[in-house]
């Protein structure tokens, strides 16, 4: 199976602009397996596109990725050995724009700035790990889901444009892609997200 390392080099080879975003690419991914191996989960936030794209990175953990992730040993394979045989690895991670009914009524009731910090506050726990996406860094609803998750002892990994905005010393580690345009910075989104759930599979499995 190809490495963590030949996926980076492929990265940087098909996308030569997102070589300054290697060092913090695989910051990401020592987080990220670090979570997973202690046991944490992975919390996606962002608006718009972003949060389509948190939609997407979970269904890359959520599975097989780039391999089958056969499931070989474990709980589940001695007592379900048949079930096993349609199940893959999985790594838990949750897109937090996908709580339409949360999201909306404690937009509607509460605050839409603290949203994202509810969830947050509700689901993660410390050692898990905070992703936001947002392309000006400054959108307020993820600002305060970092926060809440800095408090509780969360990881924060950053996802922006050339600054990273706000976002980026709230973040432990923040990817900042060489644009400035939202359009711009989610085409070169793409490419480092399938990098890092990649990766991360490559290591885990």
């Amino acid at each position: 199976m190809i490495t963590a390392g030949e996926i980076l080099d492929d990265l940087v080879a098909r996308h030569p602009r997102l070589g300054p975003c290697v060092g913090a690419i695989g910051a990401a991914v020592e987080l990220l397996v670090g979570c997973f191996r202690g046991g944490g989960k992975l919390l996606i936030c962002g608006n718009g596109g972003s949060a389509a794209d948190g939609d997407h990175i979970s269904a890359e953990l959520l599975k097989g990725f780039r391999s089958k992730r056969l499931l070989q040993s474990g709980i589940l394979f001695e007592k379900l050995p048949a079930v096993c045989g349609h199940l893959q690895g999985a790594l838990p991670a949750i897109p937090l724009g996908n709580f339409t009914a949360l999201l909306t009524a404690f937009a509607n009731d509460c605050s839409h700035e603290y949203a994202f910090a509810q969830l947050v506050h509700g689901l993660g726990r410390g050692g898990d790990v905070l992703l936001s996406i947002s392309t000006s860094g400054n959108s307020a609803n993820v600002l305060r889901a970092n926060e809440v998750a800095k408090a509780i002892d969360m990881k924060v990994i950053g996802l922006g444009g050339i600054d990273g905005g706000k976002m980026a010393p709230q973040c432990d580690v923040c990817i900042r892609v060489p644009e400035r345009e939202t359009y711009l910075i989610q085409e070169l989104h793409l490419p480092i997200y399938h990098a890092i759930c990649s990766m991360v599979e490559a290591i885990i499995f």
